[in-house]
């Protein structure tokens, strides 16, 4: 049983010290007390080795390490590893890794033969590294959280989603389709189309090879509607900018995109911002680059409300599921939307 402490001890990586920063303020104000970053450092030697301290006391401590595994992925997972390994020698009562993206989970099957599922190497590593549970954000799979041997809480952006919708897009709410990518993303699209009352469509693709898409086909009516693509990850954005292309050439009005992850590597800046895309909105969950955020037609959204919240809800033994609740979540964004 865990001694009840008078608050949450936050910790974070070099990933995202600002969304670790901005649910650390989220929590001050449900607490009506101050509760900062625990005082650590995470540097790398000369050769790269990772190092950390900690230089507060954390024994019988409810410890929650902010860090999500984006790129450099390999360097943010390892310093998630030995803080989670510095706590835990530093008899740290419990230790929950707060992963807002979720790196590797794309490789979570056998495509191929001889090749590996790196997600549940991941999952394996975590707990090994002396992890209780893990707080995520849309994993790329929802069946990633049977590769845990330990209890895992899967946030969902959905909601976010609809409060921002039901916000900017108000004045063509009667006109807005959700558009699901791929078949694969159908119950992730559903679940907003219903939330926000929006029709629901389908753009099927054709992969020759791994990063290129060879043919599109838009199954549904989209001609004079809002289009809102819906989807958990935005790369290279190669997939996305040609959706709304077919789109538009279908008869929609305008596209937005909706996506959980910003990841954005490559060209993708370039190619949204001269793409017919008239906005694509992201969360926080990466750590934005200074290109996505001078983009005119990229705005991020804060998750960390939601992820404070959860985090409190954690530390108390109440329900997580429950910020999915529309009236919840509206309480939890009061002043954003």
């Amino acid at each position: 049983m865990i001694p009840h402490k008078s608050q949450p001890k936050l910790i974070s990586g070099n990933a995202n010290r600002t969304l670790a920063q901005a649910i650390s303020r989220r929590v001050s104000m449900s607490r009506g007390m101050t509760v900062g970053l625990v005082d650590a450092r995470v540097e790398r030697f000369n050769d790269q080795e990772i190092f950390v301290e900690v230089y507060e006391n954390v024994r019988g401590e409810d410890m929650f390490v902010i860090q999500p595994t984006s790129n450099p992925a390999n360097d943010n997972l390892m310093e998630l590893l030995i803080m989670a390994d510095a706590l835990r020698r530093s008899s740290s009562q419990r230790i929950t890794a707060v992963i807002p993206y979720f790196g590797y989970a794309r490789q979570d099957r056998r495509s191929k033969a001889r090749t590996p599922i790196s997600a549940k190497l991941v999952a394996n590593m975590i707990a090994v590294a002396g992890f209780d549970r893990v707080l995520t954000m849309d994993l790329h799979a929802t069946q990633i959280q049977g590769f845990f041997d330990i209890p895992v809480d899967n946030l969902y952006a959905a909601p976010i989603f609809a409060l921002d919708i039901k916000h900017n897009l108000a004045k063509t709410k009667d006109k807005i389709t959700v558009i699901s990518p791929d078949v694969g993303g159908v119950a992730r699209a559903r679940e907003l189309a219903k939330r926000i009352g929006g029709a629901l469509a389908i753009v099927d693709k054709r992969r020759e090879k791994a990063g290129e898409v060879a043919e599109m086909t838009v199954i549904g009516d989209v001609e004079g509607q809002t289009c809102i693509i819906v989807d958990d990850i935005c790369d290279t954005a190669g997939t996305l900018c040609k959706a709304a292309d077919v789109l538009m050439e279908a008869g929609a009005a305008e596209v937005h995109s909706y996506i959980t992850h910003g990841v954005l590597s490559g060209p993708a800046v370039e190619r949204i911002t001269n793409s017919s895309m008239k906005s694509l909105v992201i969360t926080d969950s990466i750590e934005a680059s200074k290109a996505v955020r001078q983009a005119a037609n990229i705005r991020i959204v804060p998750t960390a409300p939601m992820f404070a919240q959860a985090i409190m809800n954690i530390w108390n033994g109440t329900s997580v599921s429950s910020l999915f609740d529309h009236e919840s979540l509206e309480a939890i964004y009061e002043g954003t939307y």
